[in-house]
Protein backbone atom coordinates (compact mmCIF):
# COMPACT_ATOMS: atom_id res chain seq x y z
CA UNK A 1 0.00 0.00 0.00
CA UNK A 2 0.73 3.58 -0.59
CA UNK A 3 2.10 5.31 2.59
CA UNK A 4 3.70 8.13 3.66
CA UNK A 5 6.96 7.18 3.68
CA UNK A 6 6.93 6.37 0.03
CA UNK A 7 5.33 10.02 -0.47
CA UNK A 8 8.39 11.43 1.68
CA UNK A 9 10.81 9.24 -0.47
CA UNK A 10 9.34 10.24 -4.06
CA UNK A 11 10.14 14.04 -2.76
CA UNK A 12 13.20 13.61 -0.59
CA UNK A 13 15.17 10.86 -1.73
CA UNK A 14 15.11 9.38 1.82
CA UNK A 15 11.92 6.69 2.99
CA UNK A 16 11.00 7.02 7.03
CA UNK A 17 10.76 4.03 8.82
CA UNK A 18 8.57 5.80 11.21
CA UNK A 19 5.98 6.91 8.47
CA UNK A 20 3.13 4.21 7.81
CA UNK A 21 0.47 5.96 7.61
CA UNK A 22 -1.29 4.17 4.90
CA UNK A 23 -2.21 6.67 1.93
CA UNK A 24 -5.98 5.80 1.23
CA UNK A 25 -6.60 7.98 -1.69
CA UNK A 26 -5.69 11.49 -3.27
CA UNK A 27 -7.56 14.09 -4.58
CA UNK A 28 -7.54 17.94 -5.67
CA UNK A 29 -10.53 18.63 -4.45
CA UNK A 30 -11.51 18.65 -1.05
CA UNK A 31 -14.67 17.52 -1.56
CA UNK A 32 -12.92 14.38 -2.52
CA UNK A 33 -10.99 13.99 0.57
CA UNK A 34 -10.77 10.71 2.62
CA UNK A 35 -9.63 9.94 5.74
CA UNK A 36 -6.01 9.31 5.10
CA UNK A 37 -6.02 10.64 1.68
CA UNK A 38 -3.56 13.04 0.44
CA UNK A 39 -4.21 16.18 -1.08
CA UNK A 40 -2.95 17.86 -3.81
CA UNK A 41 -3.51 22.15 -3.42
CA UNK A 42 -3.55 22.94 -7.17
CA UNK A 43 -4.54 26.59 -8.34
CA UNK A 44 -7.64 26.81 -10.71
CA UNK A 45 -9.06 29.00 -13.11
CA UNK A 46 -11.99 30.03 -10.38
CA UNK A 47 -10.26 28.71 -6.63
CA UNK A 48 -7.04 28.15 -5.28
CA UNK A 49 -6.69 24.47 -3.72
CA UNK A 50 -4.38 26.31 -1.18
CA UNK A 51 -7.35 28.00 0.38
CA UNK A 52 -9.20 24.17 1.12
CA UNK A 53 -6.29 22.73 2.97
CA UNK A 54 -7.91 23.32 6.19
CA UNK A 55 -11.18 21.85 5.06
CA UNK A 56 -8.82 18.86 3.54
CA UNK A 57 -7.85 18.19 6.72
CA UNK A 58 -11.28 18.63 8.53
CA UNK A 59 -11.97 15.19 6.30
CA UNK A 60 -9.38 13.34 7.35
CA UNK A 61 -6.01 14.19 4.82
CA UNK A 62 -2.65 12.90 6.12
CA UNK A 63 -1.05 15.08 3.89
CA UNK A 64 -1.28 18.17 1.69
CA UNK A 65 0.80 18.94 -1.15
CA UNK A 66 1.08 23.02 -1.00
CA UNK A 67 3.47 25.21 -3.07
CA UNK A 68 2.51 28.91 -1.51
CA UNK A 69 2.59 29.85 2.16
CA UNK A 70 -0.26 28.76 4.42
CA UNK A 71 -1.61 30.14 7.54
CA UNK A 72 0.38 30.19 10.53
CA UNK A 73 -1.28 27.39 12.78
CA UNK A 74 -1.36 24.62 9.66
CA UNK A 75 1.46 22.27 10.26
CA UNK A 76 4.22 22.43 7.45
CA UNK A 77 7.41 21.06 6.55
CA UNK A 78 9.91 22.84 3.66
CA UNK A 79 10.89 20.36 1.48
CA UNK A 80 12.19 22.71 -0.81
CA UNK A 81 15.83 22.60 0.87
CA UNK A 82 17.33 19.61 2.39
CA UNK A 83 15.67 17.96 5.79
CA UNK A 84 17.75 15.88 7.99
CA UNK A 85 16.29 12.60 8.24
CA UNK A 86 15.39 12.51 11.97
CA UNK A 87 12.92 15.31 11.24
CA UNK A 88 11.29 13.36 8.45
CA UNK A 89 11.20 10.49 10.67
CA UNK A 90 9.08 12.75 13.46
CA UNK A 91 6.56 13.62 11.27
CA UNK A 92 3.01 13.25 12.10
CA UNK A 93 0.14 13.64 10.12
CA UNK A 94 -1.67 15.66 9.29
CA UNK A 95 1.16 17.65 7.92
CA UNK A 96 1.36 20.10 4.70
CA UNK A 97 4.56 19.04 2.93
CA UNK A 98 5.88 22.86 0.81
CA UNK A 99 7.23 22.31 -2.79
CA UNK A 100 8.26 24.15 -5.89
CA UNK A 101 5.65 22.82 -7.64
CA UNK A 102 2.74 20.86 -6.16
CA UNK A 103 1.77 19.28 -9.60
CA UNK A 104 5.14 18.28 -10.44
CA UNK A 105 4.98 16.75 -6.42
CA UNK A 106 2.15 14.40 -7.88
CA UNK A 107 3.57 13.39 -11.01
CA UNK A 108 7.05 12.78 -9.03
CA UNK A 109 4.77 10.90 -6.10
CA UNK A 110 3.39 8.91 -9.10
CA UNK A 111 6.09 8.15 -11.24
CA UNK A 112 8.18 6.91 -7.67
CA UNK A 113 4.80 4.56 -7.02
CA UNK A 114 4.25 3.41 -10.39
CA UNK A 115 8.00 2.38 -10.17
CA UNK A 116 7.12 0.39 -6.91
CA UNK A 117 4.57 -1.80 -8.61
CA UNK A 118 4.54 -5.10 -10.88
CA UNK A 119 1.80 -3.76 -12.79
CA UNK A 120 1.44 -4.28 -16.83
CA UNK A 121 0.12 -0.50 -18.17
CA UNK A 122 -1.89 0.23 -21.65
CA UNK A 123 -1.96 3.60 -22.73
CA UNK A 124 -4.67 4.50 -24.96
CA UNK A 125 -4.77 7.66 -27.02
CA UNK A 126 -6.33 8.91 -30.26
CA UNK A 127 -8.84 11.85 -31.39
CA UNK A 128 -12.00 10.18 -31.06
CA UNK A 129 -13.23 7.09 -28.92
CA UNK A 130 -10.43 7.10 -26.06
CA UNK A 131 -12.69 6.76 -23.32
CA UNK A 132 -14.88 3.95 -24.63
CA UNK A 133 -11.68 2.05 -25.54
CA UNK A 134 -10.30 2.52 -22.44
CA UNK A 135 -13.65 1.10 -20.76
CA UNK A 136 -14.23 -2.13 -23.15
CA UNK A 137 -9.78 -2.67 -23.05
CA UNK A 138 -10.34 -2.75 -18.95
CA UNK A 139 -13.72 -4.81 -19.10
CA UNK A 140 -12.16 -7.65 -21.34
CA UNK A 141 -9.29 -7.46 -19.04
CA UNK A 142 -11.14 -7.77 -15.91
CA UNK A 143 -11.85 -11.06 -16.82
CA UNK A 144 -8.56 -12.75 -15.81
CA UNK A 145 -6.84 -9.78 -14.41
CA UNK A 146 -7.18 -7.59 -11.61
CA UNK A 147 -7.31 -4.26 -13.61
CA UNK A 148 -7.38 -0.94 -12.61
CA UNK A 149 -8.20 2.18 -14.85
CA UNK A 150 -8.10 6.31 -14.74
CA UNK A 151 -12.28 6.97 -13.93
CA UNK A 152 -14.48 8.75 -16.13
CA UNK A 153 -11.94 11.59 -18.59
CA UNK A 154 -9.04 11.96 -16.02
CA UNK A 155 -6.59 11.36 -19.04
CA UNK A 156 -4.09 14.34 -18.48
CA UNK A 157 -1.06 15.45 -16.05
CA UNK A 158 -3.83 15.43 -13.02
CA UNK A 159 -6.12 13.02 -13.47
CA UNK A 160 -3.63 9.90 -14.95
CA UNK A 161 -1.30 10.69 -11.76
CA UNK A 162 -4.33 10.76 -9.57
CA UNK A 163 -5.18 7.33 -10.95
CA UNK A 164 -1.43 5.73 -10.50
CA UNK A 165 -1.87 6.68 -6.67
CA UNK A 166 -4.53 4.02 -6.66
CA UNK A 167 -2.14 1.54 -7.51
CA UNK A 168 -2.08 -2.18 -5.09
CA UNK A 169 0.32 -4.54 -5.32
CA UNK A 170 -2.91 -6.23 -6.19
CA UNK A 171 -3.13 -4.96 -9.73
CA UNK A 172 -2.09 -6.81 -12.55
CA UNK A 173 -2.79 -4.25 -15.32
CA UNK A 174 -3.61 -0.49 -15.93
CA UNK A 175 -5.43 0.64 -18.32
CA UNK A 176 -4.88 4.28 -18.92
CA UNK A 177 -6.36 6.94 -21.23
CA UNK A 178 -3.97 9.61 -22.28
CA UNK A 179 -5.25 12.92 -23.62
CA UNK A 180 -2.98 15.34 -25.89
CA UNK A 181 -2.94 19.14 -26.12
CA UNK A 182 0.48 20.06 -26.04
CA UNK A 183 3.58 18.44 -27.41
CA UNK A 184 5.37 16.30 -25.35
CA UNK A 185 2.06 15.91 -22.55
CA UNK A 186 1.69 12.02 -23.93
CA UNK A 187 5.64 11.54 -23.49
CA UNK A 188 4.88 13.03 -19.88
CA UNK A 189 2.18 10.62 -19.30
CA UNK A 190 4.25 7.61 -20.23
CA UNK A 191 7.08 8.84 -18.56
CA UNK A 192 5.01 8.64 -15.30
CA UNK A 193 3.24 5.40 -16.78
CA UNK A 194 5.66 3.25 -18.03
CA UNK A 195 2.93 1.56 -20.94
CA UNK A 196 3.69 -1.58 -22.21
CA UNK A 197 0.90 -1.48 -24.66
CA UNK A 198 0.45 1.35 -26.64
CA UNK A 199 -3.45 1.41 -28.79
CA UNK A 200 -3.96 4.06 -31.25
CA UNK A 201 -7.94 4.76 -32.15
CA UNK A 202 -7.26 7.19 -35.03
CA UNK A 203 -6.70 10.87 -35.75
CA UNK A 204 -8.50 13.76 -36.53
CA UNK A 205 -8.76 17.66 -36.63
CA UNK A 206 -9.75 17.91 -32.72
CA UNK A 207 -8.10 20.69 -30.68
CA UNK A 208 -6.79 22.17 -33.84
CA UNK A 209 -6.51 25.97 -31.98
CA UNK A 210 -4.08 24.28 -28.85
CA UNK A 211 -2.26 21.64 -31.50
CA UNK A 212 -1.51 24.16 -34.17
CA UNK A 213 -1.74 21.53 -37.29
CA UNK A 214 -2.64 18.28 -38.33
CA UNK A 215 1.53 17.30 -38.07
CA UNK A 216 1.48 18.34 -34.38
CA UNK A 217 -1.53 16.40 -33.67
CA UNK A 218 0.10 13.29 -35.52
CA UNK A 219 3.71 14.46 -33.63
CA UNK A 220 1.36 14.29 -30.19
CA UNK A 221 0.11 11.22 -30.40
CA UNK A 222 3.09 9.09 -31.87
CA UNK A 223 4.28 9.80 -28.33
CA UNK A 224 2.84 6.74 -27.13
CA UNK A 225 4.56 4.84 -29.59
CA UNK A 226 7.77 5.98 -29.16
CA UNK A 227 7.36 5.74 -25.52
CA UNK A 228 6.83 1.78 -25.33
CA UNK A 229 9.96 -0.52 -24.87
CA UNK A 230 11.43 -2.56 -27.72
CA UNK A 231 10.17 -6.14 -28.89
CA UNK A 232 8.65 -8.00 -27.67
CA UNK A 233 8.16 -6.65 -24.50
CA UNK A 234 6.26 -3.70 -25.71
CA UNK A 235 3.42 -4.05 -27.98
CA UNK A 236 1.37 -1.13 -30.37
CA UNK A 237 -1.63 -1.70 -31.14
CA UNK A 238 -2.02 0.52 -34.30
CA UNK A 239 -5.77 1.15 -36.53
CA UNK A 240 -4.42 -0.22 -40.05
CA UNK A 241 -7.74 1.43 -41.58
CA UNK A 242 -5.98 5.11 -40.95
CA UNK A 243 -2.90 5.69 -42.66
CA UNK A 244 -1.84 8.44 -40.41
CA UNK A 245 -1.60 6.04 -37.91
CA UNK A 246 0.04 3.61 -39.71
CA UNK A 247 2.78 5.89 -40.22
CA UNK A 248 3.45 5.13 -37.04
CA UNK A 249 4.83 1.80 -37.62
CA UNK A 250 8.44 3.96 -38.25
CA UNK A 251 8.01 5.59 -34.71
CA UNK A 252 8.15 2.36 -32.39
CA UNK A 253 10.39 -0.11 -31.45
CA UNK A 254 7.74 -2.04 -30.25
CA UNK A 255 6.10 -5.01 -32.01
CA UNK A 256 3.40 -3.75 -34.07
CA UNK A 257 -0.25 -5.73 -33.90
CA UNK A 258 -2.90 -4.03 -36.05
CA UNK A 259 -6.72 -4.24 -36.29
CA UNK A 260 -9.28 -3.44 -39.08
CA UNK A 261 -11.53 -3.71 -41.43
CA UNK A 262 -9.14 -5.26 -43.83
CA UNK A 263 -7.97 -8.93 -44.17
CA UNK A 264 -4.42 -6.78 -44.37
CA UNK A 265 -4.28 -6.44 -40.30
CA UNK A 266 -3.67 -9.01 -37.76
CA UNK A 267 -7.43 -8.82 -36.25
CA UNK A 268 -10.14 -7.36 -38.50
CA UNK A 269 -13.74 -7.22 -38.91
CA UNK A 270 -16.27 -8.08 -41.47
CA UNK A 271 -20.12 -8.72 -41.95
CA UNK A 272 -20.47 -5.61 -39.85
CA UNK A 273 -24.41 -4.84 -38.68
CA UNK A 274 -25.72 -2.12 -36.85
CA UNK A 275 -28.83 -3.15 -34.26
CA UNK A 276 -30.00 0.42 -33.84
CA UNK A 277 -30.26 0.46 -29.86
CA UNK A 278 -29.59 -3.31 -29.69
CA UNK A 279 -26.22 -2.87 -30.58
CA UNK A 280 -23.82 -3.74 -33.14
CA UNK A 281 -23.20 -7.32 -34.90
CA UNK A 282 -19.98 -8.25 -36.75
CA UNK A 283 -17.05 -11.18 -36.96
CA UNK A 284 -13.61 -11.31 -35.64
CA UNK A 285 -10.86 -12.79 -37.89
CA UNK A 286 -7.74 -13.52 -36.09
CA UNK A 287 -5.10 -16.54 -38.23
CA UNK A 288 -7.34 -17.81 -39.99
CA UNK A 289 -10.19 -18.44 -37.45
CA UNK A 290 -13.55 -16.32 -37.12
CA UNK A 291 -15.59 -15.43 -34.25
CA UNK A 292 -19.20 -13.97 -34.45
CA UNK A 293 -19.79 -11.38 -31.97
CA UNK A 294 -22.53 -9.31 -30.92
CA UNK A 295 -21.76 -6.91 -28.74
CA UNK A 296 -24.34 -3.90 -26.85
CA UNK A 297 -22.33 -0.52 -27.96
CA UNK A 298 -24.15 1.90 -30.44
CA UNK A 299 -23.26 2.26 -34.10
CA UNK A 300 -21.24 0.37 -36.62
CA UNK A 301 -17.98 2.25 -35.82
CA UNK A 302 -18.15 0.64 -32.42
CA UNK A 303 -16.80 -2.72 -34.17
CA UNK A 304 -13.71 -0.69 -34.18
CA UNK A 305 -14.16 -0.37 -30.45
CA UNK A 306 -14.43 -4.07 -30.04
CA UNK A 307 -11.27 -4.51 -32.10
CA UNK A 308 -9.06 -2.77 -29.88
CA UNK A 309 -10.09 -4.62 -27.01
CA UNK A 310 -10.22 -8.02 -28.80
CA UNK A 311 -6.70 -6.86 -29.89
CA UNK A 312 -5.43 -5.78 -26.29
CA UNK A 313 -7.32 -9.13 -25.24
CA UNK A 314 -4.96 -10.80 -27.77
CA UNK A 315 -1.72 -9.67 -27.13
CA UNK A 316 -2.24 -10.47 -23.10
CA UNK A 317 -2.88 -13.78 -23.69
CA UNK A 318 -6.48 -14.02 -23.08
CA UNK A 319 -8.90 -17.20 -24.79
CA UNK A 320 -11.21 -16.34 -27.35
CA UNK A 321 -14.22 -17.17 -24.69
CA UNK A 322 -12.54 -14.84 -22.41
CA UNK A 323 -12.55 -11.96 -24.71
CA UNK A 324 -16.03 -12.76 -25.95
CA UNK A 325 -17.08 -12.77 -22.30
CA UNK A 326 -15.70 -9.45 -21.92
CA UNK A 327 -17.36 -7.62 -25.27
CA UNK A 328 -20.41 -8.98 -24.62
CA UNK A 329 -20.81 -7.95 -21.32
CA UNK A 330 -19.58 -4.06 -21.39
CA UNK A 331 -21.01 -1.44 -19.99
CA UNK A 332 -18.68 1.21 -22.16
CA UNK A 333 -21.37 2.98 -24.22
CA UNK A 334 -20.24 6.23 -22.12
CA UNK A 335 -21.27 8.94 -24.60
CA UNK A 336 -24.10 8.29 -26.78
CA UNK A 337 -27.18 7.50 -24.60
CA UNK A 338 -30.99 6.89 -25.56
CA UNK A 339 -33.69 8.18 -23.69
CA UNK A 340 -37.21 9.45 -24.15
CA UNK A 341 -38.48 12.61 -25.59
CA UNK A 342 -41.62 14.48 -25.95
CA UNK A 343 -44.62 11.74 -26.96
CA UNK A 344 -42.58 8.87 -26.72
CA UNK A 345 -39.63 10.35 -29.04
CA UNK A 346 -36.78 9.06 -29.20
CA UNK A 347 -33.47 11.27 -28.17
CA UNK A 348 -29.94 10.22 -29.06
CA UNK A 349 -28.04 12.19 -26.16
CA UNK A 350 -24.40 12.73 -27.48
CA UNK A 351 -24.04 15.60 -25.99
CA UNK A 352 -20.58 15.17 -24.22
CA UNK A 353 -18.55 16.36 -26.94
CA UNK A 354 -18.30 16.98 -30.71
CA UNK A 355 -15.92 16.92 -33.68
CA UNK A 356 -16.30 15.74 -37.02
CA UNK A 357 -15.40 12.11 -36.93
CA UNK A 358 -17.73 11.66 -34.16
CA UNK A 359 -20.82 13.44 -35.52
CA UNK A 360 -20.39 11.57 -38.42
CA UNK A 361 -20.49 8.67 -36.20
CA UNK A 362 -23.29 9.96 -34.39
CA UNK A 363 -25.31 10.08 -37.33
CA UNK A 364 -24.42 6.87 -38.90
CA UNK A 365 -25.98 5.53 -35.96
CA UNK A 366 -28.99 7.70 -36.62
CA UNK A 367 -29.51 5.95 -40.00
CA UNK A 368 -29.49 2.82 -38.59
CA UNK A 369 -33.50 3.83 -36.92
CA UNK A 370 -36.53 3.75 -37.55
CA UNK A 371 -38.63 6.81 -37.38
CA UNK A 372 -38.61 10.58 -38.88
CA UNK A 373 -34.97 11.00 -38.39
CA UNK A 374 -33.64 14.67 -36.71
CA UNK A 375 -30.73 15.94 -36.50
CA UNK A 376 -29.96 18.89 -33.90
CA UNK A 377 -26.00 19.88 -34.13
CA UNK A 378 -24.08 22.66 -32.34
CA UNK A 379 -20.90 24.22 -32.95
CA UNK A 380 -17.51 22.19 -32.88
CA UNK A 381 -14.85 24.04 -31.21
CA UNK A 382 -11.26 24.17 -31.10
CA UNK A 383 -10.76 23.43 -34.81
CA UNK A 384 -8.64 25.70 -35.91
CA UNK A 385 -7.87 25.81 -39.99
CA UNK A 386 -10.31 22.71 -40.29
CA UNK A 387 -13.29 24.84 -38.70
CA UNK A 388 -15.13 25.52 -41.55
CA UNK A 389 -14.13 22.25 -43.59
CA UNK A 390 -15.31 20.17 -40.58
CA UNK A 391 -18.51 21.74 -40.05
CA UNK A 392 -19.21 21.33 -44.27
CA UNK A 393 -18.29 17.61 -43.96
CA UNK A 394 -20.92 17.28 -41.21
CA UNK A 395 -23.63 18.96 -42.88
CA UNK A 396 -23.33 16.74 -46.31
CA UNK A 397 -23.39 13.85 -43.81
CA UNK A 398 -26.39 15.39 -42.49
CA UNK A 399 -28.37 15.99 -45.76
CA UNK A 400 -27.74 12.18 -46.61
CA UNK A 401 -29.09 10.77 -43.03
CA UNK A 402 -31.31 13.60 -41.67
CA UNK A 403 -35.00 15.31 -42.89
CA UNK A 404 -34.64 17.97 -40.26
CA UNK A 405 -31.96 19.72 -39.60
CA UNK A 406 -31.67 22.39 -36.43
CA UNK A 407 -28.34 23.87 -36.34
CA UNK A 408 -26.73 25.78 -32.78
CA UNK A 409 -24.59 28.51 -33.13
CA UNK A 410 -22.60 30.54 -35.17
CA UNK A 411 -20.41 27.66 -36.86
CA UNK A 412 -22.82 25.34 -36.87
CA UNK A 413 -24.61 28.04 -39.74
CA UNK A 414 -22.01 26.41 -41.82
CA UNK A 415 -23.52 22.67 -41.59
CA UNK A 416 -26.77 24.27 -42.08
CA UNK A 417 -25.60 25.99 -45.39
CA UNK A 418 -23.98 22.32 -46.48
CA UNK A 419 -26.85 20.53 -45.80
CA UNK A 420 -28.90 22.85 -47.95
CA UNK A 421 -26.03 22.78 -50.88
CA UNK A 422 -26.57 19.18 -50.56
CA UNK A 423 -29.98 18.60 -51.21
CA UNK A 424 -31.75 19.09 -48.08
CA UNK A 425 -34.91 21.29 -48.68
CA UNK A 426 -34.31 24.88 -46.80
CA UNK A 427 -38.20 24.23 -45.55
CA UNK A 428 -36.34 21.74 -43.48
CA UNK A 429 -33.29 23.47 -41.74
CA UNK A 430 -33.69 25.53 -39.11
CA UNK A 431 -30.86 27.95 -37.93
CA UNK A 432 -30.80 28.99 -34.17
CA UNK A 433 -28.16 31.04 -32.30
CA UNK A 434 -28.62 29.16 -28.58
CA UNK A 435 -29.39 26.07 -26.95
CA UNK A 436 -32.58 27.71 -25.20
CA UNK A 437 -33.62 28.88 -28.77
CA UNK A 438 -32.98 25.16 -29.60
CA UNK A 439 -35.17 23.97 -27.15
CA UNK A 440 -38.31 26.29 -28.21
CA UNK A 441 -38.53 25.26 -31.68
CA UNK A 442 -37.88 21.34 -30.87
CA UNK A 443 -40.77 21.38 -28.29
CA UNK A 444 -43.49 22.10 -30.85
CA UNK A 445 -42.24 19.95 -33.40
CA UNK A 446 -40.78 16.51 -32.51
CA UNK A 447 -43.61 13.68 -32.52
CA UNK A 448 -44.35 10.35 -31.39
CA UNK A 449 -42.00 8.59 -34.02
CA UNK A 450 -39.34 10.70 -34.42
CA UNK A 451 -35.46 9.72 -33.60
CA UNK A 452 -33.74 12.99 -32.53
CA UNK A 453 -29.84 12.81 -32.32
CA UNK A 454 -28.62 15.91 -29.94
CA UNK A 455 -24.62 16.84 -30.26
CA UNK A 456 -22.09 19.53 -29.54
CA UNK A 457 -19.23 20.31 -28.04
CA UNK A 458 -19.47 21.02 -24.51
CA UNK A 459 -19.17 24.80 -24.64
CA UNK A 460 -22.49 25.03 -26.71
CA UNK A 461 -24.83 23.71 -23.79
CA UNK A 462 -26.57 21.05 -26.06
CA UNK A 463 -27.38 18.91 -22.55
CA UNK A 464 -30.03 21.33 -21.46
CA UNK A 465 -31.90 20.76 -24.75
CA UNK A 466 -31.89 16.74 -23.63
CA UNK A 467 -32.74 17.86 -20.15
CA UNK A 468 -35.64 20.30 -21.27
CA UNK A 469 -37.20 17.62 -24.15
CA UNK A 470 -36.75 15.06 -21.17
CA UNK A 471 -38.81 17.05 -18.28
CA UNK A 472 -41.59 17.17 -21.26
CA UNK A 473 -41.52 13.58 -21.90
Amino acid sequence: MLTLAHVLEALTGHRPAGARQVITDAAVDSRLVIPGGLFIALPGERVDGHDYVRAAFDRGAAAALVDRDLPADLPVVDLRQAVPPEQLEALTPPISLRVASSLEALQCVARHWRRQIEVRTIGITGSVGKSTTKELVAEVLEIRYRTIKNPGNLNNEIGLPLTLLRLTESHERAVLEMGFYVPGEIALLCDIARPSIGVVTNISQVHMERAGSLEAIVAGKSELVQSLPAAPDGVAVLNRDEPLVMDMVEKTQARVFTYGLSPQADLWADQIEGLGLEGVRFALHYQGEAVHVRVPLLGRHSAHTALRAAAVGLVEGLTWQEIVHGLQNCQSQLRLVAVKGPGGALLLDDTYNAAPASVAAALNLLSELDGRRVAVLGDMLELGAFEEKGHRMVGARAAEVAEELVTVGERARWIADEARRSGMPASKITIVDDSQAAISVLRSRIAKDDVVLVKGSRGMHMDLIVSALEETA
